[in-house]
């Protein structure tokens, strides 16, 4: 074979397939064209969900004759005046996207400056260009794609059902609408003729931009989001973290609804993500995910956008600062939250009531729960014993009548406990409804959290191995781990390097029993690859805690006194994360006294 140049028009279709693998891409890649152009209204209009027409219309600076000739030619960009790559302040800058729709579609262009008396449009043909010609079109720009991929047909055999690139077009404009609310956005489907999505700008220029933007959260994600999302505000060495995070309880089947932003730009990112789980991993099942939107904003020159085609990972100068910040700003805030559940509990406690409802769907616990080491049953019973205020009552024991208790309902937010159900449930009254408390679900996560300060206090203990454990490591897997020594010590397990390519461990942690070092060191280094962090251990300590808490509670069962069970809802308003056992279902459903009136047609 003798070697060549390839042609231009080949090039660029190579090029096309790693910028713009489907609909979407395109989506993305002309709407982020409009916000760096400065629009601040942008209309997409999709068909065949954008197989055959993709269309952006915006309000932005528009393009001279000169600009709009050069916008289609490959690596042609206004977006780097400096030529420096490591201070990426726009949305787009390789100049890739128009060169790259225009060599596998019909790509159209006009655009008008404000202040110029007439557009220029241009078009490119499946990569034939035509020159720029004169045309009539209001300030701003409207990009046009027909009969995307019809210059490479074996791609549109790759394309999923038209749902499925519809609500990837779709998502994709959600995920920039919310990282700029002051834009206005809609998305129609021309082939149904139909709106799919209408945001509005905010009405008052002004307004204060947290209210701004959780205003376009709510509208983008949904009202429970709305109500069920606490705010998020840290800052940590020019390293901002701003938005909102959902309650434990207010839980997913799939990540689909973690959102997050690195100054000002939607990012699927395996950093940020580990982040995530990591701070929620003490409230959720491994088969949960939480819902976030999640804001970094940090100097251009931190963060390294140009690792990916699609621009949607990045890199950042400090890994370490920017995981750290994230873990502690939601851990903080969600014990800050307390006690409160999602009010998405009430509601699907409400559905189910309804005649012809299901019961709403929670993650079932682990079957068989952690084992952990014979020898630790004695500390395993320190926690048998009940909380303060829960003494062990008679099997017969009597709840007085309501009249007898001396505090008043209004006086704490989990009410005043007015009778036990079937010994497995607390009914309290409130100022304004009822709650029902899950007693064992409650008191296993107040006996968990008081296991949790405990180690934090006293560190966690180790059981040193007689013969030490040497693990063969492939050079990847030694050189992420290494430098983590230190971290591991503070969990209990202590590495050390046993020659090229292995690891000597000679201490686990004594909650662990008799683990399976080799399989636990493989699944560190795994996962230090996949998320920046080793969960495994940790989880696996907590499963150990999470275990012995679930036997050292109150089980389903035993009879209460009034004393006791007020003492259980007391304990749950002082303990950060009690509206949630350890799995994440919660641990009590609110019913507001409205909320009873209308099951019984009284409202």
């Amino acid at each position: 074979m003798t070697l060549r140049r390839l042609p231009e028009t080949v090039v660029n279709r190579i090029a096309a397939g790693e910028v713009i693998e489907r609909p979407a891409a395109a989506v993305k890649e002309l709407v982020e064209n409009a916000l760096d152009a400065g629009a601040v209204r942008i209309e997409v209009t999709l068909g065949e969900a954008g197989k055959s027409l993709i269309a952006v219309v915006d309000d932005g600076g528009g393009m001279s004759r000169e600009e709009i000739d050069l916008a289609v030619e490959r690596h042609a960009t206004s977006k780097l005046p400096d030529d420096d790559l490591l201070r990426i302040s726009t949305l787009g800058f390789r100049g890739e996207a128009l060169p790259s729709i225009g060599a596998v579609a019909r790509l159209s262009i006009v655009s008008r400056r404000r202040g110029d008396e007439a557009a220029w449009a241009i078009a490119v043909d499946g990569g034939r260009k035509a020159a720029p010609v004169l045309a009539a079109h209001p300030p701003g720009t409207r990009v046009e794609i027909r009969d995307l991929f019809y210059a490479t047909p074996a791609r549109l055999k790759f394309l999923k059902g038209e749902r499925a690139e519809l609500n990837a077009a779709l998502d994709a404009v959600q995920r920039l609408a919310m990282a700029h609310p002051r834009v206005a956005f809609y998305v129609n489907d021309a082939t149904a003729g139909r709106a799919l999505l209408k945001l509005a700008g905010p009405d008052l220029a002004a307004a204060d931009p947290a209210q701004v933007r959780l205003a376009r959260l709510a509208a983008v994600i949904g009202r429970d989001f709305f109500d069920n999302a606490i705010p998020i505000e840290a800052t940590r060495e020019g390293v901002r973290l701003s938005g909102h995070a959902g309650l434990p309880t207010y839980n997913r089947a799939n990540a689909q609804h973690q959102y997050l932003f690195v100054n000002g730009r939607p990012v699927r990112d395996k950093l940020l993500a580990g982040a995530v789980r990591a701070a929620y991993a003490d409230f959720l099942a491994r088969d949960r995910h939480p819902a976030v939107a999640l804001f970094v904003e940090l100097a251009a020159e931190e963060v390294d956008v140009n690792v990916h085609p699609a621009k949607a990972e990045v890199r950042f100068r400090d890994a370490g600062l920017v995981r750290g910040l994230i873990v502690g700003a939601l851990r903080h805030a969600l014990a800050a939250a307390g006690f409160r559940a999602s009010t998405t509990v009430s509601t699907g406690a409400l559905g189910a009531l309804r005649p012809g409802a299901g019961a709403p769907s929670w993650p079932a616990p682990p079957s068989g729960g952690a084992r952990y080491a014979p020898g630790l049953a004695e500390a395993a019973a320190a926690y048998q014993a009940p909380l303060a205020g829960l003494a062990q009552p008679s099997a017969h024991a009597e709840m007085p009548a309501p009249a007898a208790s001396p505090v008043v309902a209004g006086d704490y937010p989990l009410g005043v406990a007015r009778a036990q159900v079937h010994e497995t449930y607390i009914v309290a009254q409130t100022a304004d409804g009822v709650v029902i408390v899950d007693q064992h679900a409650a008191h296993e996560r107040l006996v968990y959290e008081k296991m949790k300060r405990d180690l934090d206090a006293g560190g966690i203990k180790r059981q040193t191995l007689l013969i030490p454990e040497v693990v063969e490591l492939d050079e990847a897997a030694l050189a992420r781990l290494m430098p983590r020594l230190a971290e591991f010590a503070e969990l209990g397990l202590t590495i050390e390097s046993f020659g090229p390519g292995a690891v000597a461990v000679r201490e686990t942690p004594a909650l662990l029993g008799a683990a399976d070092v080799k399989a636990l060191i493989r699944d560190l280094a795994d996962e230090i690859a996949e998320y920046g962090e080793a969960l495994s251990l940790k989880e696996k300590l907590a499963e150990v805690c999470s275990t012995m808490a679930c036997h050292g509670s109150v089980r389903a069962g035993r009879r209460l006194t009034a004393d006791e069970m007020n003492a259980l809802l007391r304990q749950m308003e002082a303990t950060p994360h009690s509206g949630q056992c350890n799995h994440g279902r919660p641990t009590y459903v609110e019913l507001k006294l409205a909320d009873i009136e209308r099951l019984f047609g009284r409202r």
